[in-house]
């Protein structure tokens, strides 16, 4: 994949000024059991997206429209992983389920957004909850459809984990990264059996 730079500026702004103070995000792309990964951290290492290179443009989405609410740029730059970001994501892959729990996030969103996927972050590998549950866990019992929709509109997969979300009769249900990649997840993290062939 070639890197790509990516600003997005208030037309009322002055350019340099918005130059001046762009953040600088990193873009990785690493080979995992599942696809070719795609993974954004600052200069801080924090992360700011995951997804998957079939899903470039929505990733490159999701990061705009964060940036357009805070009125600031950024510039996307191709660069490897730092160690603290790569080592557990690449352990996880290799079985150390529980290893992402710790890593830093900075996803951007609204408030609800943000309230979503902290809920998210506490749901344990090996566990998943419905809709309605996480509704509940938030304070916002009525408020299921508005949590699928946070939970779809999620910038940082796996590591907020989304895929630990399901239908209230136990269906898979929808998925951005495709059913495929769930129901591999899933069984990764001993949630269902590893040989399911059929799930909606």
């Amino acid at each position: 994949m070639n890197a790509a730079i990516t600003t997005h500026t208030n037309k009322n702004s002055d350019a340099q000024h918005l130059e001046a103070i762009a953040d600088r995000l990193f873009l990785d792309e690493r080979s995992t059991p599942i696809g070719q990964m795609l993974t954004v951290v600052d200069e801080e290492e924090r992360i700011r997206a995951l997804d998957w290179a079939d899903y470039h443009d929505r990733m490159q989405t999701l990061l705009a429209k964060h940036y357009q609410r805070t009125k600031r740029t950024f510039s996307l730059e191709k660069r490897e992983l730092p160690p603290s970001v790569a080592e557990p994501l690449d352990a996880y892959f290799d079985g150390q389920i529980d290893i992402l729990n710790d890593l830093a996030v900075e996803p951007g969103g609204t408030a609800f957004q943000q309230l979503v996927w902290s809920a998210l972050r506490t749901i344990k590998p090996g566990e998943t909850k419905s809709y309605g549950e996480l509704a509940r866990a938030i304070g916002r019992p009525g408020a299921a459809r508005a949590v699928g929709l946070a939970n779809a509109t999620n910038p940082i997969g796996i590591v907020i984990p989304c895929h630990r979300v399901i239908g209230s009769n136990g269906s898979l249900t929808g998925y951005g990264g495709g059913l495929h990649r769930k129901r591999w997840l899933l069984a990764h993290e001993g949630t269902l059996p590893a040989d399911i062939s059929n799930a909606s």
